[in-house]
């Protein structure tokens, strides 16, 4: 399997290089030369498969032999022990948990399987390797968590000052080692500007081998189609058509759903929740992409202005507007929409979620409610506990949240964070004499 640029489909490169490098050269972003169609007997005995499973035969084709297959299936095995149970709160409407792995949310998924994946190219270089990722929440810590220890490699996370919740700054900023937290006075979009302005930048890339564990690495969205298919799974009727929402910021999470449902998924659609960052939602309603600086909202990791992965779904689907409506809705709500949700879902479900997940509930009941459809699958996508954002969670439902025992071990640890300003040259600096 090779990898082109969205913005260029003239020059294939390997994984490793796709990988390693993480962003093209021209800026774009590596995309498959095809999408592999998974054999008809796999979805249709799809019971039988773990979720460890699944994401080894999915990764095969996309590794396709670059790295060997016992040493593949023991990076699946390492990087996904943990689930992704599909809980049924009513006949028509489910709760994909993606909050079960070390940091309680879904970025560990992509982020503990490319810091494996990089971690064996690692190994035959003979130089460092500095990931440099950005973070709206929950990327840095699952990216810090993964990657800590990591022989060869250093870690740079930049978040923007202030805009991350209480517990999702202490998960990024309270390791050593090789994990270092740069604070940005900035919004998100500044820290992602920052990071693609590095890649880009071929002084500092012939001084540092430089990579990213962003979503706009390919080694981060393959892994996180293994639990969509693994959701389909755990259908107990799967006749119904199923219709999954996903909390969208940077669009990677439905990007990686959309990858899913090209492979051979039964999804009649997916929904791009959105907050009041609506940049998606004006896309697909209007066909026009309009970034603009983020807002921030009580669903702060969908805080995005300008998201990345919308030139993956452009590229999946050939710029072919109509094509892309038929799989994809989308909607955006407000913080107020937000509290109303995670009080709906527990007044009627005796279920705690989150204000990511309750994004994704909103706009799942909007879209039904619109298409008239009763006899659905209707499933949300939860993308963090709620405990990581109890103040929120507990004023609204008026119900103490327990916090996990390996979220509440970083409240007392000293924060380490190094600040910047939302300068790339200062960034650069630090890079190099770092």
């Amino acid at each position: 399997m090779k990898y082109y640029s969205t913005r260029g489909k003239n020059n294939f490169v390997s994984f490793k290089t796709a990988v390693i490098e993480g962003l093209s050269n021209d800026g774009g972003l590596f995309m498959p030369e095809s999408i592999p169609l998974l054999p008809l007997s796999m979805i249709q005995q799809i019971e039988n498969y773990s979720l460890r499973e699944i994401g080894y035969e999915i990764s095969k084709y996309f590794i396709d032999g670059e790295i060997p297959d016992q040493k593949l299936s023991n990076i699946v095995e390492h990087a996904i022990n943990f689930d992704a149970p599909l809980v049924e709160l009513s006949d028509n409407l489910s709760v994909l948990e993606l909050f079960h792995g070390p940091t309680l949310a879904f970025k560990d998924f992509g982020a503990r399987f490319m810091a494996k994946t990089m971690e064996f190219f690692a190994a035959g270089m003979n130089r460092e390797l500095n990931i440099l990722v950005a973070t709206s929440g929950d990327t840095g810590s699952a990216v810090a968590h993964g990657f800590y220890g990591a022989e060869g490699i250093k870690v740079f996370i930049l978040y923007p000052k202030g805009k991350v919740s209480f517990l999702q700054e202490k998960q990024l900023t309270t390791l050593d080692k090789n994990i270092t937290a740069i604070e940005v006075n900035g919004t998100f979009d500044d820290c992602q500007s920052l990071v693609k302005e590095a890649f880009v930048d071929e002084q500092l890339k012939s001084e540092i081998n430089l990579s990213s564990a962003n979503s706009i690495n390919i080694a981060r969205l393959i892994p996180q189609s293994f639990y969509f298919i693994n959701a389909y799974k755990q259908l107990k009727d799967k006749n119904k058509p199923a219709v999954i929402s996903v909390p969208s910021g940077n669009l990677g999470n439905i990007t990686a759903g959309l990858m899913a449902k090209k492979m051979g998924l039964p999804v009649l659609r997916f929904i791009g929740a959105a907050n009041k960052n609506d940049v998606f939602t004006e896309f697909i309603t209007d066909h026009k992409f309009n970034p603009r600086k983020s807002v921030q909202t009580l669903s702060n990791a969908m805080d995005v202005g300008n998201p990345s992965n919308l030139e993956r779904i452009v590229d999946l689907y050939n710029n072919n507007i109509e094509e892309m409506r038929k799989d994809i809705s989308s909607s955006s709500w407000s913080d107020e929409e937000t509290e109303i949700g995670i009080k709906e879902v527990f007044e009627k479900y005796s279920y705690i979620i989150d204000p990511h997940g309750a994004v994704g509930y909103q706009a799942l009941k909007y879209f039904l409610a619109n298409q008239n459809i009763d006899n659905v699958n209707g499933i949300v996508v939860e993308t963090a506990h709620p405990a990581k954002f109890n103040d929120i969670v507990e004023k609204v439902t008026q119900k103490e949240i327990i916090i996990p025992d390996r979220l509440a071990v970083c409240i007392t640890k000293e924060k380490k964070s190094i600040q910047i300003k939302k300068s790339y040259n200062e960034l650069k600096n630090l890079l190099l004499n770092t």
